[in-house]
């Protein structure tokens, strides 16, 4: 019999660009410290640890557990790409629900270079071999980055079937400003107007400078606990893992020809829907959500894959104001990742924490009313899509 899931604690740091960064470790560790502080537990109550990092060498996890002893658990580091965050906190989640652990901690770190992103290894397959033979049969390659490229053509490819406006996708980045200026977490907190996003430099296909999510360096960490621990130790357990899935790429990301599935379309689409149907709960009854905004296109796309506007209806939904406070529900409203930042390992718990504090009524002037259930999208190109979804119990 499966476990109730209880988000006992949650903690990070402010992100902050590569040359304001202190390190990994130091990051890692001092987030991690945040998480038990909140839960109100001692280190020496961890049972097992996943750590989540894209950048580094291997055993990077356990340098940030030993911050806070040594004590022998098993240290698994976890690497998705872009998901590497959530994919931690599902493995957590799994091993809590499973009854084989009680106390599980999971923390994701990133110290990113300044830069686009870009391959490690050049004397070997890159995984994006595959994705990019289907991208060179749509689109032609360019020297913008890998990751717009891909993002930018999918945004491309929308707006040539629906008539969307660059405009439109501007807006997202206008909103993702206003949020982030009440996050003292967030790395951008200036606004802009959507003159100002579309004269920025031009990228890939829609996209400008500020449409793409920074390089990004920070911290976050969850503690998840049983039911029956948290009930014996008096413990908060108020927000649960209501429902969660993983999904990888299916074939249509490679018969298609079509950009939105190779970054990740169907795999949220399908992640949702599970999660969904585990739970009971429509995307209508959502009033907060933490989605993977790495570039607008992505955030427009991710509208309709996780059912929050169907499909063709996003430029509507945004124009609306159906993504913001005042709308049906409030997107990413800690500045998400094009201006939160996007620590590739600490995304993931940073919107877990994020959801967390809104479920608490926590989030003080990002505060969202009445949210008694919270929905976490985060995706990784190569491919991994989580969807968590949060609720809070009596």
């Amino acid at each position: 019999m499966s476990q109730r899931v209880v988000v006992a604690g949650v903690g990070m740091i402010p992100f902050t660009t590569p040359s304001r960064t202190e390190t990994y470790d130091v990051m890692g560790t001092t987030a991690a410290r945040a998480a038990l502080a909140d839960a109100g537990i001692g280190y020496e109550k961890i049972q097992q640890a996943y750590a989540g990092y894209v950048y580094g060498d291997s055993t990077c996890g356990q340098a940030v557990v030993y911050g806070l002893g040594q004590t022998g658990i098993p240290v698994i580091n976890v690497n998705n790409n872009c998901s590497t965050g959530s994919s931690a906190l599902f493995l957590a989640r799994q091993a809590i629900e499973s009854g084989a652990m009680d106390v599980v901690l999971a923390v994701g770190f990133e110290q990113m270079q300044r830069g686009a992103l870009a391959m490690g290894y050049t004397d070997r397959p890159t995984p994006f071999d595959r994705f990019n033979a289907v991208m060179d049969q749509i689109q032609e390659r360019t020297d913008a980055p890998f990751a717009a490229q891909m993002f930018g053509g999918a945004g491309r490819q929308y707006a040539e079937k629906y008539g969307t406006s660059p405009e439109t996708f501007a807006k997202i980045s206008v909103k993702s400003r206003k949020h982030a200026a009440n996050n003292p977490y967030a790395v951008f907190k200036d606004p802009v107007t959507v003159e100002e996003v579309l004269a920025s430099p031009h990228i890939y296909g829609s996209l400008t400078r500020l449409q793409c999510c920074p390089p990004t360096c920070g911290a976050a960490a969850a503690v998840l606990v049983s039911e029956k621990f948290a009930k014996a130790n008096g413990i908060d357990a108020s927000v649960v893992i209501k429902a969660q899935a993983m999904t990888s790429d299916f074939a249509s990301t490679f018969t298609e020809k079509d950009m939105a599935k190779i970054v990740g379309y169907d795999m949220s689409k399908a992640a949702a829907q599970q999660v969904y149907e585990a739970s009971g709960v429509s995307p209508t009854d959502i009033r907060v959500v933490e989605l993977h905004d790495c570039f607008t296109a992505n955030e427009l796309l991710t509208y309709e894959a996780i059912g929050l506007t169907p499909e063709g209806t996003a430029e509507q939904f945004i124009n609306d104001g159906d993504n913001t406070y005042g709308g049906r529900v409030v997107t990413n409203p800690s500045g998400g990742l094009l201006s939160k930042g996007h620590p590739l390992g600490a995304t993931g718990l940073a919107q877990c924490a994020e959801l967390v504090w809104q479920l608490r009524g926590q989030a003080q002037a990002r505060q969202v009313e009445g949210v008694n259930l919270a929905l976490q999208h985060n995706i990784g190109l190569g491919g991994a899509a989580v969807v968590t979804l949060y609720e809070k119990v009596s």
